[in-house]
């Protein structure tokens, strides 16, 4: 049987395509489809690490059986619908994404802007690019946002993402989340960010004068590869 494989961010670099047909044997699971992939790209990432994997969009066990037809993503390590979830490549707006959220019976509006910063561990950065698994980022977002709304008891939250280069001062993401009371705002906002974060596949490169490496996956990198800006 066949399955698409895609590799993103840090993968795709490393396995230089981003897409790949592989062929397996009928019942071959996510864990034995893994070894086979690192067999055919070695340098992947080091044997110690743990490669998560989507399939058909959604985060797979390594036990689940893939079949054929099956849409397979190699995920790294994350940093993480409808009119209220957006990824784009467009500057954003924080005052339009926000107006979604205002109600007459909201007595509260936070609204958090992520911005590219100048300086990263002590090194100047010259300016970001995001990359994100755009179909499966949507679901994570549309999930994210109703559990902040269950647990809450809120119904306003919007967040946008931006991918694609975003230069120094430029905003990259606004969660904008309203509530009758301050309180539960604060929380939501605050739970929607760190939740993005950890679990939706979008990644961030960052770019120095003397290098660049992709946020969250030092645990893949190789110590003896020089990472340059090309």
């Amino acid at each position: 049987m066949k399955v698409k494989v895609t590799f993103f961010a840090l993968y795709h670099e490393r396995a230089g395509r981003r897409h790949l047909s592989l062929d397996l044997a009928p019942g071959t699971t996510v864990a034995e489809m893994v070894e086979e992939i690192r067999r055919i790209f070695p340098g992947l990432a080091p044997p110690t690490a743990n490669i998560v994997v989507a399939v058909n969009t959604e985060y797979a066990d390594p036990g689940m059986v893939l079949h054929g037809g099956d849409d397979v993503a190699l995920i790294p390590p994350v940093s993480g619908g409808q009119d209220m979830i957006t990824i784009t490549r467009d500057p954003l707006k924080p005052e339009e994404i926000t107006a979604k959220v205002r109600r007459d019976t909201n007595g509260a509006v936070v609204t958090f802007l992520g911005t590219t910063r100048l300086f990263a561990e002590g090194r100047k950065v010259l300016y970001l690019e995001y990359e994100a698994y755009e179909e499966m980022a949507n679901k994570e977002l549309e999930k994210i946002r109703r559990e902040i709304q269950s647990e809450w008891n809120i119904e306003d939250i919007a967040i946008s993402h931006r991918i694609g280069r975003v230069n120094i001062g430029e905003i990259s993401l606004v969660v904008a989340v309203a509530s009758p009371h301050r309180k539960e705002a604060f929380y939501a906002c605050h739970q929607a960010v760190d939740h993005l974060k950890e679990r939706v596949p979008i990644w961030k490169k960052e770019f120095f004068e003397d290098g660049y490496h992709w946020v969250a996956c030092e645990g893949l990198e190789h110590p003896l590869v020089q990472q340059e800006v090309s």
